[in-house]
């Protein structure tokens, strides 16, 4: 499966900015699951200063400034992702003990371990809150496996919590979301990952986008696709295995992955510094084309 993505991003400015310096997480990634074939981004006024790295997570980043008097700000990445459905191998094969897994993340003696054992570690914004460690201890029992275990905590936050657009923002507690149990994907993800790792397993934060259809008969609105976050379970042996609470699906052939890490704030699609500008709105659209 192909897809041409476009993302645009607008920022509306009240007065005028001198200098804004940003960094963009908005290359798709190239990894088991999915590859990126081309990317473009297009910045409007043209940035004086561009750059591209890959940063610790090994995400594709785009630094630049744009040094020029500007009350609009327009960033626009378009890309050509192929999705391999094939390299997702069945999960359901595998029967490892999630309290295996945990035994080998505690005394990792290889490079592999030692890397996945670095999401074990509470983040910022997926702290160990009360009560965090019995939600979880529900969905796992001693005798569960890994991939069990992690559809039933899916399945849980699927039915249990009530997506709600306006309850939450970046700032909202982990805690605020666990208590009143509404958010939105990036909510629900990071109460997953605060679950996994209050076990001792390691969970990474997954920054994309997921297709979305319009109603039967209707045409797709441009611009009416989402960015969505989700979260993947490492499993010894085979890698990363990717769960979406908000849809309670396990992802195949509709997310398309741009960047991952231990939360929202190392992922940010783009983020920066700006000198004036005051007051500012922003607009995101997003596209998802198949191409075949």
């Amino acid at each position: 499966m192909k897809y041409k993505i476009k993302h645009s991003t607008t920022y509306q400015y009240a007065d005028y900015v001198s200098i804004c310096q940003n960094q963009a997480r908005l290359t798709p990634k190239t990894d088991r699951g999915q590859i990126c074939h081309h990317s473009r981004i297009d910045i409007s006024p043209p940035p004086s200063y561009l750059q591209q790295f890959t940063d610790y997570f090994n995400n594709n980043v785009t630094v630049f400034e744009v040094a020029t008097q500007h009350k609009t700000l327009k960033v626009t990445m378009t890309s050509e992702v192929e999705l391999l459905t094939d390299a997702k191998a069945n999960i359901n094969g595998f029967d490892m003990l999630w309290i295996k897994v945990r035994d080998l993340l505690e005394s990792a003696n290889t490079m592999e371990l030692l890397r996945a054992s670095e999401f074990v570690l509470p983040s910022q914004l997926t702290p160990l809150e009360k009560g965090i460690k019995e939600y979880t201890q529900v969905s796992f029992a001693p005798d569960v496996n890994l991939i069990e275990g992690c559809k039933d905590l899916m399945a849980r936050i699927f039915h249990e919590f009530y997506y709600d657009p306006g309850f939450t923002t970046i700032s909202t507690p982990l805690s605020v979301v666990f208590a009143q149990k509404r958010g939105v994907c990036q909510d629900f993800a990071h109460f997953a990952l605060a679950c996994l790792r209050s076990v001792g397993l390691a969970g990474r934060y997954i920054s994309g986008y997921i297709e979305t259809m319009p109603p039967e008969g209707e045409e797709k609105l441009e611009g009416a696709d989402a960015t969505h976050a989700w979260f993947a379970v490492y499993l010894p042996n085979f890698g990363w295995v990717d769960f979406d609470p908000t849809n309670n699906v396990v992802p195949t052939d509709q997310h398309i992955t741009l960047a991952v890490g231990r939360d929202f704030s190392d992922v940010t699609p783009l983020k920066g510094v700006v000198f004036g500008g005051g007051s500012q709105l922003l607009d995101v659209a997003v596209d998802m084309i198949r191409l075949e």
